[in-house]
């Protein structure tokens, strides 16, 4: 769902990394593997500036061939939660009102440095009418 997908070119004896659908994101690392792994940080990064200045997720293209990376298992569940309430047009306060929460407890769910708990971000989904599904693969 959020596996967007890079170009690794070589710069200066390392591996630059970018995101074609997220150009916010850049990073680079000494070898492939270690580029993949700090594009992971890059990426979540960069969408949390989506999420601060309540914009749409960047919808990820096809990989054709290329390597994706995506954010953390959590940071994947804040973000479905945060894209379902920005395509219902739901508001941080609806949301709020809808849980019976404060604004900065909803603040804090979309905040993807924030260790929230996962039964918050299951009951903002069940306030969106959607579900939380975990699968290992």
């Amino acid at each position: 769902m959020f596996d967007y997908p890079v170009t690794l070119a070589p710069d200066d004896g390392t591996v630059l990394v970018t995101f074609p659908d997220v150009p916010e994101a850049i990073t680079f690392g000494a070898d492939e593997d270690e580029a993949l792994l700090q594009a992971i940080d890059a990426l979540e990064t960069a969408l949390s500036f989506y999420i601060e200045a309540r914009k749409p997720l960047p919808v990820p293209s096809a990989a054709d061939g290329r390597p994706t990376v995506r954010p953390s298992a959590l940071e994947c569940a804040k973000l479905g939660v945060y894209q379902a309430m920005t395509e219902q047009g739901i508001r941080k306060s609806e949301l709020a009102r809808r849980l019976g929460w404060h604004l900065p407890q909803v603040d804090r769910l979309f905040d993807l440095n924030h260790a929230s708990r996962f039964d918050q971000i299951e009951a903002a989904a069940r306030a969106l009418g959607r579900h939380v599904e975990v699968r290992v693969a």
